[in-house]
């Protein structure tokens, strides 16, 4: 075994999940993800936790998807393993990118709505996601199988202690703030932020951050106006979606397009009233992260860039008693901080041209 995907598992479960001894473990193993299942197995059972193992298949879920009728009931077995659970790991890398492309959208629309509780049950755990490096994520990402598992150590296996310490700034100017700017190429918007609290999100529970790799700053806004385009594309529920452009007032979009599927991204927004309304504003800081690699995992870490999230706020980031966002999906739309970019805070220019003000090439 490769000495990265040890390492990797260590990772996961000490910084990441901070898994302890009597821990009650969910781990979501999909189809290419075997060996690093079988690092992290050995992890958890070296601190004593409690193990139970459960297979992500996208071909299963078309199988299942394209034969039902579109009428799901509740998943109460499935919410009640998370309901028991202290810890959620899902371990990504299966073998079809696109394996539920030909699943009709209104039918993956029903399937998210049925499953809220589920969702919502696994969000209460220390839950964590990451991926293990396959040859189907390496070609979706245009890459060779060898190439491809070095970028994915490359952002997984950072200083993160450091990068915490870096994101922190940002966090700190977020929490202070009460409106971002964003302007660049097909993009000027105004998001409020007043009252929200920004989450460091450093891989691990410990900063209320779920993802490894990670490398973000993300908060939850409201009050959204203008336009924005989004020039990474991404797959959404096995279609591509690619330059979405979408148009806000109110805090709603009233006007999308896409030069390529604006019928999936039509679906998106036709999944509830929250699905039209952003539930994140989230930063990139992770410089392990060089390209796009169709896998938003990665690639709304990626240094040099915003991500948008239409759908559910998460609960970290709003005042108690306030509920934000909500909606059965959060998906991220990604684009670049480029040459004319501007990142501002109350008038105050934080990025330009994808560098921050505390950064070597910083032009104010």
């Amino acid at each position: 075994m490769d000495d990265r995907i040890r390492a990797h598992a260590e990772t996961l479960v000490g910084w990441s999940a901070r898994v302890e001894d009597g821990d009650e473990v969910v781990m979501r193993v999909a189809e290419g993800a075997h060996d690093l299942a079988v690092a992290v197995a050995a992890a958890l059972g070296e601190r004593g936790a409690t193990l139970v193992a459960t297979y992500g298949s996208d071909e299963v879920s078309r199988a299942y998807l394209r034969a039902h009728d579109g009428d799901f009931g509740p998943a109460d077995a499935e919410r009640a393993l998370y309901d028991r659970a202290d810890v959620y790991l899902s371990l990504g890398g299966g073998r079809n990118t696109t394996a539920t492309a030909d699943v009709p959208g209104d039918t993956q629309s029903a399937y998210a709505r049925a499953r809220e509780e589920v969702r919502e049950a696994r969000l209460a755990t220390d839950w964590v996601s990451t991926v293990h490096p396959t040859r189907s994520l390496a070609q979706a990402a245009g890459m060779s199988y060898e190439a491809y598992r070095d970028f994915v150590y490359d952002a997984v296996l950072r200083d993160w202690e450091s990068l915490a310490t870096e994101m922190g700034r940002l966090k700190d100017i977020f929490d202070d703030g009460r409106q971002v700017h964003l302007v660049a190429e097909g993009t000027d918007l105004t998001l409020s932020i007043a009252g929200r609290t920004a989450v460091n999100s450093a891989a691990s529970v410990a900063y209320d951050s779920h993802n490894l790799p990670s490398g973000e700053v993300f908060t939850a806004p409201a009050g959204t106006e203008g336009e924005v385009t989004f020039d990474v594309p991404i797959t959404v529920q096995g279609r591509r979606i690619r330059d979405a452009h979408l148009v806000f007032e109110n805090g709603e979009v009233v006007e999308f397009a896409a030069s390529e599927g604006e019928d999936a991204l039509a679906d998106l927004l036709d999944t509830d009233a929250g699905a039209k309304r952003l539930g994140e504003l989230g930063v990139g800081m992770n410089r392990g992260i060089t390209r796009p690699t169709d896998n938003v995992l990665f690639d709304e870490k990626m240094a040099g860039t915003v991500h948008l999230a239409l759908g559910r706020a998460y609960d970290a980031c709003l005042p108690d008693g306030e509920t934000g966002t909500e909606s059965a999906i959060h998906t991220d739309f990604i684009t670049r901080m480029g040459e004319g970019s501007r990142l501002v805070v109350d008038g105050e220019v934080i990025q330009r041209d994808g560098v921050f003000r505390w950064e070597d090439g910083f032009e104010g």
